[in-house]
């Protein structure tokens, strides 16, 4: 009966109409945790950049493509849910200016000049409900526990998910991840390599547990 608000998947950042910046997610881990929380009963929304996958059943997926567009749909709904799962890999940078017609190959090179993106996960850490449980995801190539616990502190999450995508098996485009999960309360548990479903059970199981729905709904 709770209400989970899910990102997943990349965003594009038009350069023009033909080129965008992106990166090599797939969404499979936001679709999996979308999917797993329907499944026990959740009234679910899923707010998706670009992918391939099909809705999961029982979930109202929200299609986005920018930065900008996913900070506006999560933003809209952030209020409404118990419990939040950042899983979407946001640019952080974007092409300053986007050109109406595409850019023609020239002599030399092409100088770009890029601007923040919205931090959308900070945004909905500093207007969150008091009762409401917010879990962030942090993809690191170093010092990971690190990085992410200040991640966690920074932006006021109570759960963080640390993986690192140069892991066999784990990262973008994989069907399996390698995760750790660290808590507000300092915990930290290194799951096994296993399927991004078994992550998203694990994920809820560990979060259900530390914050029944009863305190949360």
């Amino acid at each position: 009966g709770a209400s989970v608000l899910v990102t997943a998947g990349p965003t594009c950042e038009p350069l023009d109409p033909v080129r965008v910046f992106t990166n090599r997610s797939t969404g499979t881990m936001g679709y999996a945790i979308a999917e797993a929380a329907a499944a026990r009963g959740a009234d679910v929304v899923l707010v998706s950049g670009p992918t391939t996958l099909d809705a999961p059943d029982g979930v109202d997926v929200v299609q986005v493509e920018t930065a900008e567009e996913m900070n506006e749909a999560v933003q809209a709904r952030r209020d409404d849910a118990d419990l939040v799962f950042m899983a979407a890999a946001v640019a952080d940078y974007a092409p300053a200016e986007t050109s109406p017609t595409k850019h023609k190959k020239e002599e030399g090179d092409l100088v770009l000049h890029l601007r923040r993106t919205p931090d959308i996960l900070k945004t909905v850490g500093a207007n969150r409900r008091p009762d409401q449980v917010l879990v962030g995801f942090a993809l690191e190539t170093n010092d990971g526990p690190e990085n992410a616990r200040r991640k966690l502190e920074e932006k006021n999450l109570d759960w963080i998910v640390l993986n690192n995508p140069t892991e066999e098996g784990a990262g973008f485009g994989a069907s399996t991840n390698r995760v750790t999960l660290l808590s507000r309360e300092g915990t930290s548990e290194e799951l096994p390599l296993m399927s991004k479903s078994d992550v998203a059970e694990a994920l809820l199981d560990r979060v259900l547990h530390a914050h029944p729905p009863e305190s949360s709904a």
